[in-house]
């Protein structure tokens, strides 16, 4: 990708919803709303703080992330939308598995 974020921004990568609710019903385009859950592509040096030494952001390229609703701002690079945020919008990382099925 030809674009590196300055500052604290992130650049994300939505992940795809379900296409089924929990009950088996699916879910058709029009109906679905955008996941809040996203992968990280590229992250920013950091900001500066009073003292005018950098600090690093806390997630990093590969992150699995969420954030809010209306966060960030929507834009296509390289023909793929992204999202361009800033790490005050992250919600949290997740870790470990994202699924856990329940045994039958």
């Amino acid at each position: 990708m030809g674009f590196r974020p300055l500052h604290d921004r992130v650049v994300v990568r939505r992940l795809a919803s379900e296409e089924k609710t929990a009950g088996g019903i699916i879910i058709p385009d029009t109906a679905k709303e955008k996941p809040q859950e996203g992968e990280v592509v590229a992250v920013g040096p950091g900001t500066r703080d009073d003292s005018g030494k950098l600090v690093a952001l806390d997630v990093k390229a590969g992150d699995r992330i969420l954030f809010g609703k209306w966060s960030g701002t929507e834009v296509k690079i390289d023909g793929e939308e992204l999202l361009i945020m800033k790490e005050s919008d992250i919600l949290g990382v997740v870790e470990g598995k994202a699924e856990s099925k329940k045994a039958a």
